[in-house]
């Protein structure tokens, strides 16, 4: 059965728009460009709903980890970013979250009649159909592949938002290492063993990694394993 509603990732539509044209005369183009991103998505993707997310302020992963992000602090942000955000907001009712990302937002309204609408990988964790709306490309990730993926991030680790995976892992390592494996308690085996006894580490990471499933869905040891 074909999605019937949109889950738009608005942080990306936002950035995106406010950086095609970021001139100091530029808000009205932006502006402009951002409806038209959100009206291409929702008529490519054929779906008659739609849901918005912003990221808002108190994002609970800054307190498991400081260094979250942190790499961020100094980068220049497009001139019309809030204007695109507000504009979103506005026009799109765009809903703004808080005390986690959008991501997650994206996450728990997941379902098998929903469309995630991104670019970014760390959603490709979350099982049900999705939409690149850059590279205009449709896939489904099934739960275990989301499974694998997430255990994977375990090790490479993601630059973008400073977290620092097993040293000497990269993406093709990392798949030689998990994509064998069907049993979460495998991947679980594999990752932990390399964080060779860290379990604080560990756990920082997962739950800065992990892409909420419902809310407050902080992640935590699956039941009956443990860590080594």
């Amino acid at each position: 059965m074909a999605p019937t509603t949109a889950l738009i990732d608005a942080d990306i539509v936002a950035f995106r728009c406010a950086a095609s044209n970021n001139v100091e005369d530029g808000e009205e183009v932006a502006i402009l460009r951002t409806g038209k991103l959100m009206r291409d998505i929702i008529n490519v993707t054929g779906t008659s709903k739609y849901y918005a997310f912003l990221t808002g302020g108190g994002n609970f992963r800054k307190a498991i980890n400081p260094e979250y992000k942190a790499n961020r602090k100094d980068k220049v942000l497009p001139l019309w970013l809030k204007s695109c955000k507000d504009y979103l907001t506005k026009e799109w009712g765009a809903i703004t979250t808080v005390g986690y990302e959008a991501d997650d937002a994206l996450g728990f309204y997941s379902t098998d009649d929903t469309i995630i609408c991104t670019i970014d990988k760390d959603l490709d964790q979350v099982q049900g159909h999705h939409y690149n709306f850059v590279k205009q490309e449709f896939y489904n990730v099934l739960e275990r592949d989301g499974l694998r993926h997430f255990y994977k991030q375990m090790l490479i680790g993601d630059k973008a938002d400073n977290i620092v995976g097993v040293a000497g892992i990269g993406k093709v390592k990392a798949g030689r290492l998990i994509d064998p494996l069907y049993l979460e308690e495998k991947m679980f085996d594999v990752v932990a063993g390399l964080y060779e006894g860290d379990e604080a580490r560990f756990l920082m990471n997962a739950q800065c990694l992990w892409i909420w499933r419902k809310e407050n869905d902080i992640w935590k040891i699956p039941d009956g394993l443990r860590f080594q």
